[in-house]
């Protein structure tokens, strides 16, 4: 490998940026007609489905492309209390930035969510998910980036966020939410290991960088847009200095 995942994450905007404006929400190509953010149905929980509310915090993990954009949307919702970037599905010692870049691990860029139930919802927090971090109908791709290690999965703890999250995407799915089926894959957690440093905070330290700038901050002013009860404008992050509480 000659040339870091990271540089040719970068240098792949130079070729980007010379596109119509209206291709660059989410890094599209000529050709390729991507999902764009909409505020998606809630969750209908039956008594079969519904996650109880519990004291304390409890956590949900995210696979969807890049983990700077998933991240960077849920530091940005109020009842979350941390996003960890990092990786999901494969073995630990494979989880390193430049070898889950060969798609080979098995590991998918993923964000865990720590958040209080009691302030937000597992339902709202997947439909956040699916209304504007992600293309759901996306196969092992999302934007400009393509490989197993971007494909979309919700990893759950328990076998109530399993079935919530599975009757939720069959929900979906029966309403034609999307020009497509939902590809989002739903897998228990079997392990979660965070992403080197410079990856953590990523947009929030950098919102002008090209990559964020073109696919990832679209995705938090359609937060904004789309959920303002659920938006705060200072995100809380996951190495604090000056996040909020």
């Amino acid at each position: 490998m000659t040339m870091s995942s990271l540089s040719r994450k970068i240098l792949l905007l130079g070729a980007c940026a010379a596109l119509p404006a209206s291709l660059l929400l989410y890094g599209a190509v000529p050709g390729r007609a991507e999902e764009a953010p909409r505020l998606v149905p809630a969750f209908v929980q039956t008594n079969a489905t519904a996650v109880p509310a519990e004291n304390g915090s409890r956590t949900i993990t995210f696979s969807g492309g890049c983990f700077w954009g998933v991240q960077g949307v849920f530091e940005h919702v109020k009842g979350v209390r941390k996003a960890v970037a990092g990786y999901t599905g494969g073995q630990a010692d494979t989880a390193q930035y430049e070898t889950v870049s060969t798609g080979t691990t098995g590991h998918a860029e993923s964000v865990q969510v720590t958040y209080d139930p009691q302030a937000i919802s597992l339902a709202r927090l997947m439909q956040i998910y699916f209304s504007v971090a992600l293309d759901p109908t996306e196969v092992n791709e999302q934007g400009p980036d393509t490989g197993t290690q971007y494909r979309s999965e919700i990893w759950t703890s328990s076998p109530a966020e399993a079935q919530a999250a599975t009757a939720y995407i069959a929900q979906l799915d029966a309403t034609h939410t999307y020009g497509a089926r939902i590809a989002t894959r739903v897998d228990p957690l079997q392990g979660f290991y965070p992403a080197e440093t410079y990856h953590q905070d990523y947009l929030a330290h950098n919102p002008d960088a090209a990559y964020i700038a073109i696919n990832d901050m679209p995705k938090v002013e359609a937060l904004k847009r789309l959920f303002p009860q659920d938006y705060r404008a200072t995100p809380v992050l996951a190495l604090p200095s000056t996040g909020a509480t």
